[in-house]
C-alpha cells in the first residue's frame, strides 16, 4: 500500500522561504516521475512543478525563479522548494508521484501554505 506523506507547510510572510517534503513508501522510486500540486478554494488544480525520472523539470510560469523541484532517490523524498514567497502562493499543496510504464500514480495528503503579512 502507497503512501505518500507532506510535510513542511505553515504561515509565512511574503518574502520568506519554506520548503515542502514528501516522502514515499514505494519500493523503487526512481522509476517514478514526481510532480508538486495547488489547489485554492473555488480553483481548479494547479501544477506546479514536475521532474521526471530522466531529469526534466516543468514550472508554472507564476513559479519559475522562485520555486525548485527535486527528489532524493535514497530518501524516498520529493522537495519543494519556495523562495520568495508571494501572497498568490497560498494554497494547499499536493505531492504526486506517477509510474508512465503501469499507468499508476497516487497522491499525498496535502499541506497548507499561507502567505500574509
Amino acid at each position: 500500500q502507497v503512501q505518500l506523506v507532506e510535510s513542511g507547510g505553515g504561515l509565512v510572510q511574503p518574502g520568506e522561504s519554506l520548503r515542502l517534503s514528501c516522502a514515499a513508501s514505494v519500493s523503487i522510486f526512481s522509476r517514478y516521475a514526481v510532480a508538486w500540486y495547488r489547489r485554492t478554494p473555488g480553483k481548479q488544480r494547479e501544477l506546479v512543478a514536475t521532474l521526471t525520472s530522466g531529469g526534466t523539470t516543468i514550472y508554472v510560469d507564476s513559479v519559475k525563479g522562485r520555486f525548485t523541484i527535486s527528489r532524493d532517490n535514497a530518501k524516498k523524498t520529493v522537495y519543494l522548494q519556495m523562495n520568495s514567497l508571494k501572497p498568490e502562493d497560498t494554497a494547499v499543496y499536493y505531492c504526486n508521484i506517477r509510474a508512465v510504464i503501469t499507468d499508476e500514480q497516487y497522491w499525498g495528503q496535502g499541506t497548507q501554505v499561507t502567505v500574509s503579512s
